[in-house]
C-alpha cells in the first residue's frame, strides 16, 4: 500500500480512538512521514494494601506497533516529533532501530530525546535536527513547517504540512495560553494565515472535547499554590507532572514568597529542569537546592516537588508514603498538594496513595477539593476548539487524541463551526484526504509492542 503523487494520506498506529502512544503516518507520493512516537502504561491491576500497584502482567511501558511503517522504512522519509511528553516522543529510543529515520524537533524536545536515547546507547547514531518556531523544512515530499501553540511543555508545536495535493494542519497537543508563563506563545495570525492559505484537513487534539469553557492559564494557578503553601505548618510536597516547567516555575516563585527552600525529588523532574536550563528555558531566580539537604532544614522550611501524581509505583511520593525516600520522612502535620488531575485508569492508585498519606497524618490537598484551581489541563475546552476552528477554517475535520467519545464531540464541534466534513475513525484506519476524502476501515492491522527484560515483545 504506497500512495502516489496523486494521494495525500493520513493513517494512524497509534493514539486515535485512545489517548497515548501516538503513532501518526501521513502519505504521500511514495513516501511516509511520521509524526510523533510515543509511549503509554498498563492501567494499573490490584492494589495492595500496602499501597503497591500490582499490574495485569503486562510489560510496564507500551507503545504502539511500528511494523506497518518498518516494512516500508525506505519509504519514511522522517520523524517529527511535536513536543516532549512520553506519549509523543517515549518510544523513539525503543523503536529507531527498526525505522533508521531523520528525526525532527524544537530544541526543548531535542535535549530531552538526547537523554533518553543515551540510555540506549543511540545518542550518536540518531541524527536528529533541530528546528526553530516558524522554520519550514522539506523532508521528502513534505514541506513541514513549525507553529507556535501552547501546552502543559515547553515549546510545543503545531504543523503546517503542505504538499502540492493539499495542506494538513496537525494540532498536535495544545491550548491557548494567553500566559503560559514559560517558552513561547501563540499568535491568532498564525493560524487566520493558514486560513487564507487553503487548509485541506485539520488532524485535531480531542482530549477535552468534552469539558465546557475554556481551559485555564497557568498564570491562574499562583494564587491558589500561594494560599494551599502559605497555610501549611510543616513540611510541603507539591505532586504534578513533571514535564510541567511552567508549574515548576510558579512553585520556585511561591518558595520565595513564603521563606522555603525548593527541591526536586524524582528523576523525571530532575530530568526536565536539567533539560530547560539547557535549552536556556529556565528562570536564572528559580533556584533549587539538593534534595538530600531537605532533611536537614526545620520543617517549615521545606517545599520538596515530587513525581508520583498519578500513583505510580517507584516514584517519589509512593516512597515518602511508604517511609523510604532516602532524603527525608513525612510527618503528622505535613502537607501533600496534588497539582494534577487524575488520568482515567488511575484513580484506584491515586485513592490509595492518599489513603496512605493520611493514615501518616499528612494533610492532602487535591485539585478536586481545592477551593481555588491549583491545577490546569494542557488540552483544549470548547471554546479553544470552536476558536481554532473558525480560525483555521478546515474543509475536513480529523478528530485524533481521545477516545471515541471525545472524537466524535470534537467532530460535533467542527461542523458546528461551519466545517463542511468531518471523518471519525480509529488506529488502523486510513483516512484519504485526497483525491476524494474518505476512510477505508482497518486496512492496517495495529497492536502494541511492550519493554520487558531488554527486548520488545508483541502485548497484542
Amino acid at each position: 500500500m504506497t500512495p502516489d503523487h496523486n494521494d495525500l494520506w493520513f493513517l494512524p498506529l497509534g493514539g486515535t480512538g485512545e489517548i497515548g502512544m501516538n503513532l501518526n503516518l501521513y502519505g504521500h507520493d511514495g513516501q511516509w512521514l511520521m509524526v510523533d512516537c510515543g509511549v503509554t502504561f498498563p492501567k494499573p491491576g490490584r492494589i495492595a494494601a500496602d499501597g503497591t500497584v500490582h499490574h495485569r502482567g503486562e510489560p510496564p511501558v507500551q507503545m504502539a506497533d511500528p511494523a506497518f511503517i518498518a516494512d516500508r522504512r525506505e519509504q519514511l522519509a522522517g520523524l517529527v516529533i511535536t513536543h516532549a511528553h512520553e506519549d509523543h516522543v517515549g518510544a523513539v529510543p525503543y523503536l529507531w532501530p527498526m525505522l533508521q529515520c531523520p528525526v525532527y524537533t524544537s530544541r526543548f524536545t531535542a535535549e530531552i530525546l538526547r537523554r533518553k536515547l543515551a540510555e540506549f546507547d543511540l545518542l550518536h547514531r540518531v541524527p536528529i535536527i533541530e528546528v526553530n518556531t516558524g522554520e519550514e523544512k522539506q523532508i521528502g515530499p513534505f514541506s513541514v513547517q513549525w507553529l507556535a501553540l501552547t501546552h502543559s511543555i515547553p515549546d510545543p508545536n503545531a504543523l503546517m504540512i503542505r504538499t502540492p495535493q493539499g495542506n494538513i494542519f496537525h494540532s498536535g497537543d495544545w491550548k491557548l495560553d494567553d500566559q503560559p508563563l514559560v517558552g513561547h506563545g501563540y499568535s491568532p495570525r498564525t493560524f487566520t494565515d493558514l486560513a487564507e492559505e487553503g487548509v485541506a484537513a485539520m488532524v485535531c487534539d480531542s482530549t477535552n472535547a468534552t469539558v465546557k469553557g475554556h481551559s485555564l492559564s497557568e498564570a491562574a494557578l499562583h494564587k491558589g499554590l500561594l494560599d494551599a503553601v502559605r497555610s501549611a505548618e510543616g513540611r510541603v510536597v507539591v505532586t504534578c507532572f513533571g514535564s510541567n516547567i511552567a508549574r515548576l516555575h510558579t512553585l520556585a516563585g511561591i518558595a520565595r514568597e513564603t521563606g522555603r527552600y525548593m527541591g526536586l525529588l524524582g528523576r523525571s523532574l530532575i530530568n526536565m529542569s536539567g533539560a530547560a536550563k539547557a535549552a536556556g528555558i529556565w528562570d536564572r531566580a528559580d533556584e533549587l537546592i539538593n534534595p538530600s539537604h531537605l532533611g536537614y532544614l526545620p520543617r517549615e522550611e521545606v517545599l520538596a516537588v515530587a513525581t508520583g501524581s498519578q500513583g505510580e509505583p517507584r516514584t517519589a511520593l509512593r516512597r515518602l508514603a511508604m517511609g523510604n525516600h532516602p532524603d527525608f520522612e513525612l510527618e503528622a502535620g505535613d502537607t501533600v498538594i496534588f497539582s494534577a488531575r487524575a488520568i482515567p485508569g488511575n484513580e484506584e492508585a491515586i485513592a490509595a496513595l492518599i489513603s496512605r498519606l493520611k493514615e501518616l497524618g499528612v494533610r492532602v490537598i487535591t485539585a478536586e477539593d481545592a477551593g481555588v484551581p491549583i491545577h490546569a489541563s494542557g488540552h483544549p475546552a470548547q471554546e479553544e476548539l470552536e476558536t481554532m476552528y473558525r480560525w483555521v477554517k478546515p474543509n475536513l475535520a480529523i478528530p485524533v487524541h481521545g477516545e471515541m467519545e471525545h472524537m466524535e464531540t470534537n467532530a460535533d464541534i467542527a461542523r458546528a463551526c461551519g466545517v463542511p466534513r468531518t471523518l471519525v475513525g480509529r488506529d488502523g484506519d486510513l483516512f484519504m484526504i485526497r483525491p476524494v476524502p474518505g476512510i477505508r476501515r482497518q486496512v492496517v492491522e495495529t497492536g502494541r509492542l511492550g519493554w520487558e527484560k531488554q527486548e520488545l515483545v508483541r502485548v497484542y
